[in-house]
């Protein structure tokens, strides 16, 4: 075993890093970037965030007396290797696996992780509380870091804190790496002032000084010298600072470096070449993000009213396509999906026909603003909600389970579930013709079940279901993509003729003569959705029914009053009881009985 892999298998906590010494800590670097290398390229994860700050990882942990000293890494994506020096190193190969490690820090994992740091943005007001709870408890020496991305720090939450820091006395050293890239490219006023910082062409007054914090920098990140000199420095001083550090997002791996997009998380690649493992793609079904972002370029060449909008995820969200093709009609406003929502309802109220496309889970961020500024003013506002259900991997942080039941509640917003690529196609069709109030759209990560899906549009009617099997005894309601597990059940199972499959789809407005009709013909009612069952689907159905008041007994499938971890959507469906077997297992046990 040589000496450099011999380093990193030393360490096993952050003290045992601290014992080193200077001169051995670039080698410890390498073999820390070789080691995320090593484990990413064949169980995938988030790779080009983490490489960038090994440095700075390696350097903060070796100056500041760390779990007793806080540090916060926002986003998450750049902490795999603050977990492999914090004890993690022998079970990091299970990174985001099923009964693994988290992908992002999560405080019930270790005494290292100080905050869950799954969303961006949040650093600065948890260490700035972190560090008045210290002042309050008379413990004003324990040092309080958050390292936070370019990205991050222009969204709205880190201005507020930033604000509110730098007029406090609290001991907070916030450390900006600026690497000019979140998961896409950064975007925005403050990106160019930083460029101009880094260029040395910037006004003489500091943003940061003018906001009261003491500023040093830029700093090189991957200069382990400087960093340890300056941190050094920083661990004396006292009061709200700003430490400037520029990285390379992806370093050490060149085709990370050069391609930082795709690394950001490149899926399995050979550690050796960098190069990805071809994916074959066949003729298999499109993603739907991709079904979006093809379908609302086609939609604006022939409507130029048509606007799209992203907060900071037009590769994710595959508006990419638009901004490529007409740019002048696409909008990236970084990450600020509070800031996403109330633009696309000024846009709407001029008469545009905006289609705000946010995750799922990134839209809990905004629902002030989706209340407030689109519902309760009937804007025609088109939320496209990608990621919706269970996403997998990444986890609890970015499962778009609640959705449904949070949107439900809200007056005039219809919510529709495509089950396929065809139906989320027609709906966008269909919303662009002329609505007096907002929709939204939720449809999964992943691909859908078509891959011949580019059919002529068709309008569909508000709040209309589809019978897509009849049956005598059992109907089965599914919302959404899940609809099509159930098709495959049903093909599978003996006593088909027995259950009936409805295509419900809106989820609000229900279609209620469908049901009053379903009622009438079946004895047992199922409902099944990819989502929270509190105020989900499921329970829309039920009050239908109690209004109704309909005796018929309806089982509800949906996840349970918990946190669902990471894992592939398959396990964790499973895990949710929302998956095949659990469904086959109770309608089995149905028919069986009755």
């Amino acid at each position: 075993m040589n000496s450099v892999k011999h380093l990193l298998d030393s360490i096993s906590s952050a003290e045992a890093l601290r014992l080193l010494s200077t001169e051995e800590l670039p080698r410890l670097a390498q073999e820390l970037r070789d080691f995320i290398i090593d484990i990413v390229a064949t169980k995938e994860g988030h790779l080009g965030a983490s490489l960038g700050v090994v440095e700075l990882t390696i350097a903060l942990h070796y100056i500041f007396d760390t779990p007793a000293d806080k540090l916060i890494w926002d986003v998450g994506h750049q902490a795999y290797g603050h977990k492999i020096l914090t004890g993690r190193k022998e079970i990091f190969n299970t990174n985001r696996q099923s009964g693994g490690i988290s992908g992002f820090p999560k405080m019930a994992e270790s005494e290292f992780d100080a905050f869950g740091t799954g969303h961006s943005s949040t650093s600065i007001s948890a260490i700035l509380g972190m560090a008045i709870a210290s002042n309050l408890k008379g413990n004003d020496q324990k040092q309080h870091i958050a390292v936070i991305g370019d990205a991050a720090i222009a969204s709205g939450m880190a201005f507020e804190g930033l604000n509110h820091a730098g007029v406090t006395d609290a001991n907070i050293l916030i450390i900006l790496n600026d690497n000019a890239i979140g998961i896409d490219p950064s975007v925005g006023a403050l990106k160019k002032y930083l460029t101009n910082v880094k260029k040395g062409t910037a006004k003489d007054e500091n943003i940061f000084e003018c906001l009261n914090f003491a500023y040093s920098g830029p700093f090189d990140g991957h200069d382990l010298d400087s960093l340890l000199s300056e941190l050094e420095r920083q661990k004396n001083l006292r009061g709200p600072r700003v430490m400037h550090v520029i990285t390379t997002k992806g370093k050490g791996l060149r085709q990370a470096e050069e391609n930082q997009v795709t690394y950001h998380a490149p899926g399995k690649f050979d550690k050796a070449t960098g190069e990805l493992q071809p994916k074959s793609t066949g003729n298999l079904p499109p993603k739907y993000q991709d079904v979006f972002g093809h379908t609302i370029v086609e939609l604006a060449r022939e409507n130029e009213k048509i606007v799209g909008i992203t907060p900071a995820m037009p590769t994710g969200s595959s508006l990419k396509y638009m901004m490529a093709e007409i740019p002048e009609h696409a909008f990236d406003v970084g990450i600020a999906e509070q800031h996403a929502v109330t633009m696309a309802a000024g846009m709407a109220a001029e008469g545009l026909i905006p289609f705000c496309n946010i995750y799922s889970t990134f839209l809990q961020r905004a629902y002030d603003q989706v209340i407030h500024d689109v519902a309760l003013q009937k804007l025609p506002v088109i939320f496209c909600l990608d990621r919706a259900g269970l996403v997998g991997q990444d986890g609890a942080t970015h499962h778009g389970v609640y959705d449904l039941a949070f949107l439900r509640c809200i007056p005039d917003l219809v919510i529709f579930a495509p089950m396929n690529e065809i139906e989320l196609r027609n709906i966008m069709y269909t919303a662009q013709l002329g609505l007096t109030h907002p929709i939204a759209i939720r449809y999964p990560r992943g691909r859908g079940v078509l891959p011949e899906w580019r059919t002529p549009f068709e309008k569909i009617a508000m709040g209309s279901a589809q019978e897509l099997k009849r049956g005598t005894r059992i109907a089965i309601l599914t919302v959404g993509h899940i609809g099509n597990m159930i098709s495959t059940l049903l093909e599978e199972m003996h006593q088909p003729e027995q259950i009936g499959h409805f295509n419900m789809r809106f989820i609000k407005p229900l279609d209620a003569q469908k049901l009053k009709a379903i009622f009438r013909s079946y004895e047992f009612i199922v409902t099944i959705e990819n989502g929270c069952k509190i105020g989900g689907f499921g329970s829309a159905v039920l009050e239908f029914a109690n209004d109704l008041n309909i005796g018929r007994p309806i089982k509800i499938f949906g996840i349970d009053d918990r946190f669902i971890e990471h894992g592939t959507t398959e396990e964790l469906q499973e895990i949710a009881e929302i998956g095949k077997l659990n469904v086959k297992e109770y309608l089995t046990s149905v028919l069986n009985v009755t």
